[in-house]
């Protein structure tokens, strides 16, 4: 997913989000529900780290530099990372401390009416957002199921956005159904337990998001499928004899480290050799956009093997 498709659906998550955040907090002062309270905080924590995703993707397109010759790329998983620190700290932690303080102190709600329709368009702004997330993450995943999809997704800043929108579909709903159900039984009590339950989703998907992008921030591989293809465009080159190694890492969504030692055909002349390296490095960048630098060493197999035993690997 390129950087610009990522930046149209956090921009598209941020106005719904800080819209809907105001109107939920103007709700819950309004009606006393805590559900509609925590829905509030909910709402204005995904406003704030979509504009933290937005200051992510900004940093993380700066050009390499003497001090950062690989370039900037890995910021916008370090923010990602933030994000869901955020969303744990300050999203979960705030609606399940409220609901535990309405189940202390349950009092009923005032004209639930108005919880209902703020609820009610916030489903249609949150759903329309949720579903630009999900048909960008869609074109991306290809044939992969969507939790497959995410856990070898290099882009954080489209699925932090599908899983901040889809906990919040199902927080509405939750908040729907505790004020509801507390209404028609007379049980204010419901409304604090459907702020737990709230904070409880929003810790869930605060846990997924830093599991997966905690694997991006310390480096992550290719995809083992452009791997493969990688391996096998150098395999197949004719003056390649053997591949000693090839390694990648992602700088970022779109810049992709390779390096490969090989071992050429001993009767090749150092011109033969180095047009080797150029036609390798060509055909490689061309296979995948991501591929952005690429690193080929001419080594013996022996030699190889002598430098990892010698680095204790």
């Amino acid at each position: 997913m390129a950087a610009q498709g990522s930046k149209k659906v956090i921009v598209a998550a941020l106005a719904g989000n800080s819209l809907i955040a105001v109107t939920k907090f103007s709700a819950a002062a309004f009606t006393g529900s805590s559900a509609m309270f925590s829905e509030g905080i909910h709402s204005a924590v995904d406003t704030g780290n979509q504009a933290l995703l937005l200051y992510g993707l900004k940093r993380a397109a700066r050009p390499a530099d003497a001090r950062h010759p690989f370039g900037y790329g890995p910021e916008i998983y370090f923010w990602a990372f933030v994000v869901a620190i955020l969303i744990f700290a300050v999203g979960a932690g705030v609606s399940f401390y409220e609901g535990v303080q309405k189940l202390l102190d349950p009092h009923p709600i005032t004209d639930a009416y108005v919880n209902y329709i703020v609820l009610a368009l916030a489903m249609v702004f949150e759903g329309a957002a949720w579903w630009v997330a999900y048909r960008a993450f869609k074109r991306g995943k290809g044939k992969l199921g969507y939790l497959k999809a995410i856990q070898v997704s290099k882009d954080p800043s489209i699925f932090t956005v599908l899983l901040e929108d889809t906990a919040a579909m199902a927080g509405l709903v939750v908040a729907f159904a505790g004020i509801l159900l507390g209404q028609l039984l007379d049980i204010p009590e419901l409304d604090g337990l459907a702020s737990m339950v709230i904070g409880l989703i929003l810790a869930l998907a605060a846990v997924l998001l830093a599991y997966e992008t905690k694997g991006l921030l310390i480096g992550e591989a290719a995809d083992p499928a452009l791997v493969q293809q990688l391996r096998g465009i150098v395999q197949g080159h004719k003056a390649v004899f053997r591949i000693n190694e090839l390694l990648t890492l992602h700088q970022g969504p779109q810049d992709l480290l390779v390096t490969v030692s090989v071992d050429f055909h001993p009767n090749l002349t150092a011109d033969e050799v180095e047009a080797a390296i150029t036609e390798l490095e060509q055909r490689m960048k061309q296979t995948d956009g991501a591929v952005q630098r690429v690193f080929i060493e001419a080594q013996s197999w022996r030699a190889h093997q002598a430098g990892l035993r010698g680095a204790g690997t």
